[in-house]
């Protein structure tokens, strides 16, 4: 409510400035209604083409809309006003990740990350996809870098422990789950995958009483079903799973 109060304050007050456009913007896309936030921030870029921010909002409303094609013109876009912009090297970062581009994507990554060291959600994604081209030592170590710069972001703890498990270090794996449990105790993926560690262990009901959890948690439409279906094979081995 602050900032869709702020936002409409500011068109009110200068409908000509690109900035009160993008504030909009992004109270439409906090509300998931990309077309509308896309609209606004093309607004903004029209105000001021040379406000590489607006560029970058455009290709994320872009990426989210599926339309990857405008979403990389947007960031180039944003990157020939200024190189040093992270946010647009970050989201070809994201669509190369997408597309299974992994060489261009770890690129990407890890030059936003030259220019914003700190960033442990960009640190993450390099280790995504450091993990993808099969460096995943390498890919834990940017892991465990971004869990030191950021304790409260949950998401290089399940990462690391994705990639520990892909490496059947499943104690290892269940032991940063563990301690993930106490940042985020009710993230439905935390207790999903820890079932799926406990399949792999043969130890079923235990994988039982995680994945349960897990349904309990209220989980998305998509998660709903991969659970399920991890319970339906709970005693399928995995050798014969699809």
């Amino acid at each position: 409510m602050k900032l869709s109060y702020l936002a409409r304050e500011l068109i009110s007050t200068d409908r000509l400035a690109p900035q009160s456009w993008c504030a909009m913007g992004n109270c439409y896309s906090l509300q998931k209604d990309h077309e509308t936030a896309l609209k606004n921030f093309q607004r903004s870029v029209q105000l001021n083409t040379r406000f590489a921010y607006a560029h970058t909002l455009c290709g994320h409303e872009y990426v989210a809309l599926e339309d990857f094609e405008n979403g990389i013109k947007s960031y180039q876009d944003a990157l020939q006003i200024d190189s040093r912009h992270y946010n647009a090297w970050y989201g070809l970062g994201m669509i190369f990740l997408r597309q299974e581009k992994f060489e261009f994507s770890e690129h990407h990554f890890r030059t936003a990350f030259h220019i914003n060291p700190r960033s442990s959600v960009i640190m993450s994604y390099l280790g995504t996809a450091l993990h993808a081209l099969k460096r995943s030592e390498d890919a834990i170590k940017i892991m465990d870098c971004a869990i030191f710069s950021d304790r409260k972001n949950p998401l290089p703890m399940y990462q690391k422990a994705n990639i520990l498990m892909s490496l059947e270090k499943f104690d290892e794996a269940l032991e940063v789950l563990q301690e993930l449990k106490e940042y985020a105790p009710r993230e439905s993926s935390v207790y999903a995958l820890m079932g799926k560690i406990y399949k792999r262990q043969n130890m079923h009901e235990k994988a039982m009483l995680h994945l349960g959890i897990a349904l309990d948690l209220k989980p998305s439409a998509t998660d709903v079903a991969t659970i399920k279906a991890a319970i339906e094979k709970l005693h399928v081995p995995d050798e014969l799973e699809d």
